[in-house]
This record gives structure tokens, sequence and C-alpha cells, in this order.
């Protein structure tokens, strides 16, 4: 639990993430059109809202599957320590793969995940983020598609937490200390 009080400015409305999940989901579906199915892997914990949105605006046969990475825990700041803390349950070998993620920040996770999937031999591996922070990337990646790009600012909301809470806001929200 924060032990600090804030408050929360909206930083994007839920309108403008609705208009650009569809946007993202059309691009999707031309990049990924004749596949015979899309296995679409969600980044837990952050992801869930976007993956469950994204999902729903694809008309293409999909699969979802989830991993949980972790290299932040209840901090502000990311630790560079990726861990992987729920694997895939399914196999991706041969198989067209689109990684849904949140937020990418440094880049320690993304690169991770990346680098541990292509392991496993997909056909194609694409990424996808919702939020992308390119002033704090320490690591040289980015994903094929994102949402917004967006100034180094702690954001909330969208499935977006701070400390377990705020992930149920609708809209993008940045967390400003007040003491």
């Amino acid at each position: 639990m924060p032990t600090r009080p804030y408050v929360i400015d909206r930083m994007i409305s839920a309108k403008t993430i609705a208009a650009r999940v569809e946007d993202l989901a059309r691009e999707i579906q031309t990049a990924f059109a004749g596949t015979d199915k899309l296995i679409v892997v969600g980044l837990l914990r952050g992801s869930f809202v976007f993956i469950a949105d994204l999902v729903r605006e694809l008309d293409l046969p999909v699969e979802v599957d989830f991993l949980e990475a972790s290299s932040y825990g209840n901090n502000m700041e990311s630790s560079r320590e990726v861990r992987i803390l729920k694997d895939l349950r399914g196999e991706i070998a041969g198989r067209d793969v689109l990684v849904v993620e949140d937020i990418v920040d440094t880049g320690f996770t993304l690169n991770h995940v990346v680098n541990l999937l292509k392991t496993r031999n997909p056909r194609t591996l694409k990424t996808i983020a919702l939020l992308d922070k390119p002033s704090r990337r320490e690591i040289d990646i980015r994903a094929d598609w994102i949402g917004f790009e967006i100034p180094d600012e702690f954001v909330v909301g969208y499935g977006i937490d701070f400390a377990q809470r705020n992930r149920n806001l609708p809209y993008i929200g940045k967390v400003r200390f007040t003491d």
C-alpha cells in the first residue's frame, strides 16, 4: 500500500484509448491476415485490460495465453532484474505470436520476454505496447506497435497499478504526490 498521499491527474481518456485500440487492431489484422491462429500473449498483470479490449477488436482466429514477468514489485522504479512468475501454458513453436505489454519503460522486461520466446521458435513474433516511455529506455528495444508515447511520468489505470491499486481506472492517469 502506498505510504505517501497522492492524486491522479488524467492523461489519456477512456475514449481516446478505445479509438486507438480499434486502430491498432486494424493494423494487426492486416499484419496477420491469413494466419490460422494468432497466439496473443499478455504480460501480466498490467496488460489484462488492454489485451481484453484488443482481442475483442480482432477479426482473426485468436488464442490467448499469459506470461507474468516482474521487474517492479511494489516499487516505482524497475529493479532491472526480470523474473518470470508464470509461464505460458501452450506451445508457440511454428505459430504466430503477438506479445501484449502495458508499458515499455527501461525495456528490460520486453527484451527478456522477447528473447525467451524466440528460443521457443515461433513462426513470427511481434510486440505491442499500450504505452511507451522512450526517454527511459536502457535497452535498445521498441514494440512493433505502440498505443501512445508518453513522457517520463509514473502512470496508473487501464490495468496499470501503483502497489496493486488503480488498475480499475478506465483512463491513464499520472500519479502526483501531494506531500
